[in-house]
């Protein structure tokens, strides 16, 4: 319980009323950027060699994330979105149909989990928050953060807005490191080599990814 002395500048107990617990998301949410992936791959004619080209990534870990082995960080699903000429949140959460969207607390879906290469370690956890605007560059998500000290810095087209809401987040731009806490917030090119990772246990943040 916070003292009167060590009083946040935030309500500390809404955000935690706003996130609770994202819970596991179901199989079939999923599979759904694997399925994705392969029936856009396909209806271009490209072989998995050819997706390896186009954007770096191994034969093999393209195969994983087709077969739902492996769940792609954000930043692998922006490069894939990239070379598969599709947008991002139409990649990640599907193709809206509306001119705007408003999701009440209690609508708010978890869309997709992301897994480190082995496919065994949980990254994080993430839910969509307009996924029904139609021609969106923008993509607004929920995530639940995960303690990665192993990871890789990710880096992909584009521009992200991180704002944190609960727990410690270990944040990695180029060769610099912060710690950034509730109510503080970053804004970076996302062409920047960066990481983000809950410092310990659990942390929840809002991030906006803008796809050029």
């Amino acid at each position: 319980m916070t003292t009167k002395e060590e009083k946040p500048h935030i309500n500390v107990d809404y955000f935690e009323d706003l996130t609770g617990q994202i819970d596991a998301p179901a199989a079939e949410g999923l599979e759904e950027i694997g399925n994705r992936v392969r029936r856009l791959r396909e209806s271009k004619g490209l072989t998995l060699k050819d997706l390896s080209k186009l954007t770096g990534f191994d034969e093999a870990l393209l195969d994983q994330i087709e077969k739902k082995e492996v769940y792609p960080q954000l930043g692998t699903a922006i490069r894939l979105s990239k070379a598969l000429e599709s947008a991002f949140g139409r990649l990640v959460s599907g193709v809206g149909d509306r001119l705007y969207s408003i999701t009440r607390r209690e609508e708010q879906k978890v869309v997709a989990r992301s897994t480190g290469r082995s496919g065994a370690q949980k990254l994080y956890t993430y839910k969509s928050l307009a996924p029904e605007v139609k021609g969106r560059h923008m993509e607004a998500l929920m995530v639940q953060l995960e303690e990665n000290p192993a990871g890789e810095l990710s880096v992909h087209d584009g521009e992200e807005f991180i704002y944190v809401l609960e727990g410690t987040v270990a944040m990695q731009i180029g060769d610099d490191s912060f710690d950034l806490h509730p109510g503080d917030s970053v804004y970076y090119l996302s062409t920047t080599p960066h990481l983000i990772a809950a410092k310990t246990g659990q942390a929840t943040i809002v991030a906006v990814l803008y796809d050029h």
